[in-house]
């Protein structure tokens, strides 16, 4: 018969062995749930996708929120693609993109939705307030991969529209602004600093996430003289103003998004260089951003903000005000699921 202390030494021996076993086991990633990845897809109406395919919520559905996100929009198609070509667990997106989104409205403003599709009743009628998006999204610990694409608003673009219908030169006025009105290298560093702040946050409410920066498309062309102007382009803009919007306003701002997150070591994607040529100044077969008035879905109006004087209604068009179209979502959607992928395997 075996001693009492000899089995005792027995089972502390199993004990250490199956110890060290599962010291030598890899150790489950940090943020990782059990039993399927979390993606967070943050940004403003270039993630949304606006009028590009059915709204989400469907309409009628008592949980809109006047953000203006559709099933045609990049999100919705990497969610699909990950569905369709699964990794080791599924992936759950949470999509909070809103249309109008600044850099704040992710970390720390609330925003004011202003979608113009069935707005609530009453006077004024407005949207209620919404959450800052990383409060929405529910980041976390177990957030795996973040994607966020926005600061744009940022940019003249509604100013030089504005500018040009008045006759003035939008390069000119924002150069050397007036007392009093913010010029384009204020605006710039102004979006360097906040986008630095945004990402700092996000890395803080979501600790082990990979975060994945998104660039814009080529909304210009590579020379403003390729557009014949009218509602369906960039309407009165000259090409002297185009070709400084897109040099030192678009490029400007995709060099501050690549930048900020290389500082950080976050992964970047580049929706630029595979768009170029597709500008919306292309023929309207060939480009991927709709112009003023443009191709749109039957929801969408036909009415652009006041203050604009195009009717977008008398050429059979809706008010798309420089938004991608589906060509575009489906072009980035490959991009941005690559870079989900690898976040979730090499991350």
């Amino acid at each position: 018969m075996r001693h009492p202390v000899s089995r005792l030494r027995t089972r502390v021996s199993a004990v250490g062995l199956a110890a060290l076993a599962m010291a030598a086991l890899p150790p489950p990633a940090a943020g990782a749930s059990t039993d399927r990845y979390e993606w967070a897809a943050l940004g403003d109406s270039y993630t949304a996708g606006l009028f590009v395919g059915a709204p989400l919520p469907l309409l009628g559905d008592p949980s809109r929120d006047g953000c203006d996100r559709t099933t045609g929009a990049y999100p919705d198609l990497v969610e699909r693609k990950l569905a369709a070509r699964p990794l080791d667990r599924p992936v759950r997106l949470t999509n909070v993109s809103c249309d109008n989104a600044a850099i704040e409205n992710v970390t720390s403003d609330r925003q004011q939705p202003t979608s113009p599709v069935r707005p609530p009743a009453g006077d004024p009628g407005r949207w209620p307030l919404v959450d800052p998006q990383i409060r929405r999204a529910g980041l976390g610990d177990r957030t795996d991969v973040v994607t966020v694409g926005v600061g744009a608003i940022g940019l003249p673009f509604g100013g030089c529209l504005e500018l040009s219908l008045a006759h003035r030169s939008c390069k000119e006025y924002y150069t050397n602004p007036p007392e009093g009105v913010e010029g384009l290298a204020a605006k710039l560093a102004g979006i360097r600093d906040a986008y630095g702040r945004m990402l700092g946050a996000i890395h803080r409410a979501a600790p082990h996430a990979e975060v994945v920066t998104i660039g814009y498309p080529a909304i210009l062309p590579e020379r403003g003289s390729a557009c014949s102007g009218g509602p369906t382009q960039l309407g009165p803009i000259t090409p002297a103003d185009i070709d400084w919007l897109r040099d030192d306003a678009l490029k400007a701002l995709n060099k501050i998004i690549r930048e900020e997150a290389a500082k950080r070591g976050d992964r970047h994607v580049d929706l630029y260089t595979s768009s170029v040529g597709h500008d919306v100044c292309q023929p309207e077969d060939t480009q991927w951003i709709e112009g003023i008035c443009g191709d749109a879905a039957p929801f969408w109006p036909t009415v652009p903000p006041a203050g604009l004087p195009f009717d977008c209604a008398a050429i059979g068009k809706r008010a798309t005000l420089l938004h991608p179209n589906a060509r575009e979502h489906a072009n980035a959607a490959p991009l941005v699921e690559r870079a989900v992928r690898d976040a979730l395997t090499e991350g």
